[in-house]
């Protein structure tokens, strides 16, 4: 399981030139889940992103995570993430999951996010969604779990 986790100011996802959610001050998530993976997966995720200290405190230091500053979240699923680009000049997807076990752990995400009491948007599974970003600072993390 991956993730692109970065710090918004702002963030939105657009569908078929519609608004479909939006976040102020928080983080957007881009997640990408591979065959190997389990629930118990989500769970690592979901737990080191809510408790990551990525928000500055009054000097300036990253020392504050989202539930912390009462910050929101916007999780969206992106296959790509699974993409391999070490060899040749076209991603490979093979460690990807299939459909249903993508959205399957996808949902299971935002009910993790949410159960830890974090305002959680989200895109559409399998969906060609516009991502809008104001990152903050900028301040961008890749996740491995």
């Amino acid at each position: 399981m991956k993730a692109l986790i970065q710090r918004a100011l702002s963030a939105s996802v657009n569908i078929d030139g519609e608004e479909y959610s939006k976040i102020d001050k928080g983080l957007l998530v881009f997640l990408g889940v591979e065959k190997e993976d389990s629930e118990q997966n989500v769970d690592k995720l979901v737990k080191k992103i809510s408790e990551l200290r990525i928000f500055q405190d009054e000097q300036g230091k990253m020392n504050l995570s989202i539930v912390d500053v009462k910050a929101s979240l916007l999780l969206v699923s992106q296959f790509t993430l699974a993409g391999d680009l070490s060899r040749g000049k076209r991603p490979s997807f093979d460690t990807a999951a299939k459909p249903e076990l993508a959205n399957k752990l996808y949902e299971y995400a935002i009910e993790s996010f949410k159960n830890k009491d974090i305002p959680t948007s989200t895109g559409v599974f399998a969906a060609d969604m516009k991502i809008a970003l104001v990152n903050d600072g900028p301040v961008s993390f890749h996740l491995d779990i």
